[in-house]
């Protein structure tokens, strides 16, 4: 049998503390970091009562539950990440605390070690160009909870080699990951194609067209997705939702397909944050009764439509600009987000045609070049073509 690689996590909030887990369980040796020691402790109390929770659940063993704890060591020190094989940074997503890290790591380890990074949505080439050995740097993102969504996209940078990727992909499938490969492009595949989920929503909130509970209700009745968008920005965090269209809407040149919500921005400086701060879209204090949506059919197929094919048309650009393969755009919304289909084979099911006539409408209507129509489906509906 291999010898499993001693895995380096750098960071213990819930991302690093989910990525060391599933590490261990997977029956490597983890050294997860952290400048912090209560924060250390923290993260260890927390993994103390996920094994407890899983033992409860009868999914794992009381000695397994041992077994996976003792496997992490818990370390203030950089130096002591020296051994590790693989290393993954998950700490806060400011380029320059990044790139101070991937400096560190590069000093005290040997040149075998592959240094990847769980951004979201920052540049890999920026990160690895703290690396004078660039060629062993690139993004995994993983998605939150980390040891239960199964996606992770694999983001080379410019320099990373083909060895690193293939190196890296196997460890990850070997962790029951379904892996994607995305170019190093604002938001890779999912924070891009997502964001019109919340922009286009928002967009119909502020012109007075249906309430928060409407748009929501739309989405889970109409379109089967698990949770609407104002209830997901609540759960993900409002500064976090609005901090990653901020940056992807930044580094696309401010392509107005991206623009951020002032009413969003609002809520982040009012410190309405969501369920994490008690109030967001929703309040979540006890008293609070939630408004009734409006459950008029054709409102709701109205925007259903109108958001999923501002979905469609982000997903059709992913391809066209090969940021990804069809198949793993498909992948990264279904195994990334839970979206109860294939942004693309859903466009089969709808007809190219008739998405690309719901998108022209709105450019008709708002003259605005957010809604232009992806030159792929133009091609497509023109030539009667399916994505699959």
């Amino acid at each position: 049998m291999t010898e499993k690689k001693i895995i380096g996590v750098v960071g213990t909030g819930t991302m690093g503390t989910g990525i060391a887990q599933i590490a261990a369980m997977n029956g490597h040796k983890v050294f997860l970091f952290d400048v912090n020691e209560n924060a250390l402790e923290k993260s260890k109390e927390s993994l103390s009562k996920i094994f407890k929770r899983l033992v409860e659940k009868k999914k794992i063993t009381q000695n397994d539950a041992v077994n996976f704890i003792n496997r992490i060591q818990f370390v203030v020190s950089f130096e002591e990440l020296s051994e590790c094989k693989f290393i993954i940074e998950a700490v806060v997503e400011d380029i320059k605390v990044k790139k101070g890290i991937f400096r560190e790591l590069e000093k005290i380890t040997s040149e075998e070690t592959i240094l990847a990074t769980n951004t979201s949505s920052l540049s890999i080439a920026a990160i690895s160009s703290a690396c004078e050995n660039n060629e062993r740097v690139l993004g995994v993102h993983f998605f939150n909870p980390a040891p239960l969504l199964p996606l992770v996209e694999i983001i080379p940078g410019l320099a990373t080699s083909d060895i690193v990727v293939n190196s890296a992909r196997g460890l990850l499938e070997s962790w029951n990951k379904e892996i994607v490969i995305a170019k190093d492009t604002p938001g890779f595949i999912v924070n891009r194609v997502a964001r019109s989920f919340y922009g286009e929503a928002l967009r119909i909130y502020e012109e007075g067209i249906a309430d928060v509970p409407t748009i929501d209700n739309a989405m889970k009745e109409i379109g089967g997705f698990k949770m609407g968008p104002f209830e997901l920005m609540d759960l993900i965090g409002n500064d976090v939702n609005y901090k990653v269209t901020e940056t992807v809407f930044e580094q696309f040149f401010f392509d107005p397909r991206f623009k951020p919500s002032i009413t969003q921005k609002r809520l982040v400086e009012a410190g309405y944050l969501g369920r994490k701060s008690g109030r967001g879209f929703y309040d979540y204090s006890q008293e609070f009764v939630v408004t009734e949506p409006n459950t008029d059919t054709k409102l709701e197929q109205e925007i259903f439509n109108r958001i999923l094919v501002m979905l469609i048309n982000e997903a059709a650009d992913a391809v066209f600009m090969n940021i990804a393969t069809k198949d793993d755009v498909d992948k990264a919304m279904t195994k990334g987000v839970n979206y109860p289909k294939g942004l693309l084979k859903w466009t089969d099911e709808l007809g190219v045609e008739n998405v690309v006539n719901i998108i022209q409408s709105l450019y008709d209507y708002y003259n605005e070049d957010r809604y232009r129509v992806n030159p792929l489906l133009k091609k497509m509906a023109k030539e009667s073509r399916k994505f699959f």
